[in-house]
């Protein structure tokens, strides 16, 4: 990510002659928008922390804005201390493009996995919400009860590590093979479990993303408080279509997202 920077400021400066000023000027113009963006991914890695999403593990990815074969994620790093230079840029299949020196996260080739066989996925979280665990454990289905939970979908299949790559791992995805098995579980879902380890939120956005992983985890804590005091009502298949509609609406992400920075103590980026 810093060599990127580099680059271009290095282009602004090559030549005063008036076509190459006009490309510099582009150029620059593109590096301030993608600027904001991976901004917006610092932020993701903050509010994700401040929400007891994500503690000292966890991560979050954004597929790089202008080249869909490439993703962006931080070093292996806490979410909540996550900075712009801990921006790391890796290929589908988890090589680092420049490591600076840096070191990556293991489990990246979760993301890279479902970015190869999902194409309009912009954006992965990847928790260890505690409130979502036990329905990776039990067999009870994680259902949506609540409105706002719309968006994780009407089924969250559970992957078990162990189904294909057997009892003695440390049950982290540390290759492709692992990631893409996944990757298969999570299909055309929103979200994934991950027996005894956490879960998986892939979306269109990455504001998406953070708002589904956050409301992932809201609705497994009331769905578990429902379940001690009777018979939950999970939402219908058209009130998720509905509500799903609404809640991603560019007014209602807005809302949500501004809030969620400022109870961070963010910039609304």
């Amino acid at each position: 990510m810093r060599r990127w920077r580099v680059f271009v400021t290095a282009g602004l400066r090559r030549s005063n002659r008036t076509n190459d000023v006009s490309r510099a000027a582009q150029e620059r113009y593109i590096v301030v928008d993608r600027r904001t963006e991976f901004d917006r991914l610092v932020a993701a890695n903050r509010i994700l922390a401040h929400e007891d999403v994500v503690d000292a593990f966890g991560h979050v990815s954004l597929r790089h804005p202008d080249n869909p074969h490439r993703y962006v994620m931080s070093r292996s790093r806490a979410p909540e201390l996550v900075e712009f230079d801990d921006l790391m840029e890796f290929d589908l299949d988890g090589a680092v493009i420049d490591d600076q020196g840096q070191t990556p996260y293991g489990e990246r080739f979760i993301h890279g996995a479902i970015f190869e066989q999902r194409e309009e996925i912009m954006a992965v979280v990847h928790n260890h919400a505690y409130d979502v665990l036990p329905f990776g454990l039990t067999g009870t289905p994680l259902v949506p009860v609540i409105h706002t939970a719309a968006t994780i979908g009407e089924e969250i299949p559970v992957w078990d590590i162990r189904d294909k790559f057997g009892y003695a791992t440390d049950m982290l995805v540390r290759n492709m093979d692992q990631g893409r098995d996944l990757s298969q579980t999570l299909g055309e879902n929103s979200c994934a479990l991950m027996r005894g380890h956490g879960a998986v939120i892939a979306c269109k956005s990455l504001k998406e993303a953070v708002v589904t992983s956050i409301y992932l985890k809201i609705n497994a804590q009331i769905l578990t408080t429902a379940m001690a005091m009777g018979t939950p009502i999970p939402l219908s298949s058209g009130e998720i279509e509905s509500m799903s509609a609404t809640q991603l609406s560019p007014l209602a992400m807005d809302r949500m997202w501004e809030a969620f920075c400022r109870r961070a103590g963010l910039e609304v980026t």
